[in-house]
């Protein structure tokens, strides 16, 4: 094995490497369960982001046409206070353990202050990295990289069917669903409310069509409730869902990317009827299941609200950061 990593080639992902990419998530994915089946479509499209630079962000490590392991790096456009830069990556299963993780962990760091130095020179800089809490060689390498655990995230799913909620559409509010002209109240319904969690930064145009309205977007699946009087945007829903997990799990999964309600309209009941809402418009369109992604604080009021509908955990990301 040492004489064939002498021969591996290093260099920054590109659009055209879709397939390989597709193939080595695949590949991960089956022992990690950490993010899901791609397309070789799915993969381009992230590849072709108008967001990411890829010769500068980005460290691919190859064997031939294979592609062993990546790197990538999501600076922040929008940042205030403290720049939250993400570094994502990882190893193909059969070549752990051979050094490749750590080369490409400290790209993910040095790539992160060149980006921060350029773009957001006086805020404080955060890395950060999300992987599943049971895998415990990508544990390792982040802690060995100065990297804590600060926050865990819960996978939960919903079987549909009879668990579906019956929660009632609030007073003086009705549903529309996603079009292209309410799109932008739909970024900003989600942009204010995480406006005071400081895990989460605001969505720019570009950022939201990258990371919401992509190819996996299902708007039939995706809803608004507004206000009648004031035609204000109380509170919306955005679902995806991945043909390669659909192909793989032979089970369509709507997984709710976004659902969010404006500060004013707390306490009302939104988030109750938007999730009653959709969970039974993807039954009715054929969908076995649906799944979503929150805090795992057990004090959370958003994890209280998904249990009481029915949702049940799978598992459990953690988040690692270091202040660099």
């Amino acid at each position: 094995m040492t004489v064939e990593l002498q021969n591996l080639v290093w260099r920054p992902l590109a659009v055209s490497d879709g397939a390989a990419m597709a193939d080595l998530l695949n590949a991960i994915d089956a022992e990690d369960h950490v993010w899901g089946q791609y397309t070789v479509e799915d993969a381009t499209e992230e590849l072709d982001s108008p967001v990411d630079d890829l010769p500068t962000t980005t460290l691919a490590v190859f064997d031939g046409a294979t592609m062993l392991g990546f790197s990538a790096v999501h600076y922040k456009p929008t940042a205030e206070i403290v720049h939250r830069v993400q570094a994502a990556g990882a190893v193909r299963p059969s070549h752990r353990r051979l050094g490749l993780g750590t080369k490409l962990m400290q790209h993910g760091l040095a790539t992160a202050e060149t980006l921060h130095a350029l773009h957001h020179p006086t805020l404080r800089l955060i890395v950060e990295s999300i992987y599943g809490e049971h895998v415990q060689g990508a544990v390792a390498l982040y802690r060995a990289a100065g990297m804590t655990a600060t926050n865990w995230v819960r996978h939960m799913r919903h079987p549909l069917g009879a668990a579906i909620p019956d929660a009632p559409v609030p007073d003086g509010l009705q549903f529309e669903r996603y079009t292209t002209a309410t799109d932008e109240e739909f970024r900003a319904v989600r942009n204010e409310a995480v406006q005071d969690d400081p895990g989460r930064s605001q969505l720019s145009v570009e950022e939201w069509k990258v990371w919401a309205v992509n190819a996996s977007f299902r708007p039939r699946l995706s809803f608004l409730l507004r206000d009648v009087k004031t035609g204000t945007a109380a509170g919306v829903v955005l679902v995806v869902s991945w043909e390669a997990e659909t192909a793989t799990t032979g089970v369509r999964d709507a997984y709710f990317r976004i659902i969010a309600t404006r500060p004013a309209y707390t306490e009302r009941g939104v988030t109750e009827a938007l999730m009653s809402h959709t969970l039974r418009a993807a039954h009715n369109q054929g969908y076995g299941r649906a799944s979503l992604r929150v805090d795992a604080d057990a004090s959370s009021k958003e994890l209280a609200t998904f249990e009481r509908a029915g949702f049940v955990t799978q598992d459990t990301q953690v988040h690692y950061c270091v202040q660099l």
